[in-house]
């Protein structure tokens, strides 16, 4: 999953350091900036942001800069090639470029422009000026002021529909650790994760599922450890969900298993799961598959409650040991046993477990 950050220079250049060396971390791999936001007054952007950009590149982020006619004189360069230099991978443009200079721009830079103003007559005369799409990106805007951002319903549809045109698509989380002023309520695209900027990850995931988002940003300057440990799983396509597991199958903790990518919407199917039964694990492991040795009440194959944790037994044949978390309540099955449950704070990431995404039982 593609994760990023955004940085704003007037926190100084020991804070920005700071985000960028966690992002790099993390495997993030996007950071957006701009660099003509009127409040930010004293930045040195000769000096401290080419440092900065300096160190964005260094770590192999790509740099979305928000661009302003000034930017190009206070950053000191003279030409798109020194501005290619500074580390910069995508320019954002809104007004002002004809549809000439926009694909001129784009055999240096991938140009992106507000999700939100794309309109048909746009795409049609960017074609006849002989775009390529793939190096166009849709970013949405975040929304800072309360009641004005979108639903995920209409992010979802301006993405599909630039998706298949070949766009990349971008949206915003809010962060919750340093709100960005000068309202500080958040700076999400979707109007609903304002109120409930503790939900990091649950945002992320959403805006990546549900609103067909290629990358997803932290649109505020910060958040807390534990949306960074989280959205450094989600850099890596996996999340980690809290379990109760019996004992003796404890060899399915810590390891990540990745769901199929023909996703069922009852079941998340562990790819690595028989593949560890046939070669990994230890003769007896596999033959207790095949017995019926009770180790306490949640091994009996009672009715399947969504989060449930089970594995084939010898019954399903070919599919013995095959791990499934049941997304949804399931009926009893006695092919199967009941070996643990995931955490109920953690149900609400099972609908985003799909077509490939890995899990991690801790």
């Amino acid at each position: 999953m593609n994760t990023g950050i955004s940085l704003y220079f007037s926190n100084g250049i020991e804070k920005s350091e700071m985000i960028i060396k966690k992002a790099v971390e993390n495997k993030m791999k996007y950071v957006f900036t701009s660099l003509h936001i009127p409040e930010e007054t004293g930045v040195d952007y000769r000096a401290d942001i080419r440092k900065l950009l300096t160190q964005c590149k260094e770590g192999k982020l790509q740099l979305i800069v928000d661009v302003g006619p000034e930017t190009l004189k206070k950053l000191g360069v003279r030409s798109l090639k020194e501005l290619e230099e500074t580390g910069i991978t995508h320019v954002r443009l809104d007004y002002g470029f004809t549809a000439e200079e926009t694909v001129r721009f784009s055999e240096k830079f991938h140009i992106v422009f507000n999700a939100s103003s794309i309109r048909n007559d746009d795409i049609r005369v960017w074609k006849a000026a002989g775009a390529d799409f793939t190096r166009f990106a849709a970013c949405h805007n975040f929304y800072p002021k309360p009641f004005t951002a979108l639903s995920i319903e209409r992010v979802r549809e301006i993405n599909q529909w630039l998706k298949y045109l070949g766009f990349t698509t971008i949206a915003f989380v809010p962060g919750n650790r340093e709100l960005r002023g000068p309202l500080f309520e958040g700076l999400p695209t979707v109007e609903a994760h304002r109120r409930r900027k503790d939900e990091v990850m649950l945002n992320m995931l959403e805006l990546y599922c549900d609103g067909c988002c290629d990358v997803v940003l932290i649109g505020d300057a910060d958040a807390e450890e534990k949306d960074w440990k989280a959205i450094g799983c989600l850099s890596r396509n996996y999340v980690e969900l809290r379990a109760d597991i019996l004992p003796r199958y404890a060899f399915v903790r810590n390891m990540i298993h990745h769901d199929r990518p023909d996703s069922s919407e009852q079941v998340i199917r562990s790819q690595e799961s028989r593949q560890y039964m046939q070669e990994i694990l230890p003769e007896e492991i596999q033959h207790m598959m095949g017995e019926k040795r009770m180790e306490g009440p949640m091994e009996k194959t009672f009715e399947r409650k969504a989060g449930s944790i089970f594995i084939s037994n010898k019954k399903y044949l070919r599919y013995m040991g095959e791990l499934e978390i049941a997304r949804v309540d399931l009926p009893q099955e006695e092919r199967v046993n009941i070996i643990g449950q995931v955490a109920q704070s953690d149900k609400k990431y099972l609908p985003y477990i799909r077509n490939g995404f890995g899990m991690k039982l801790v």
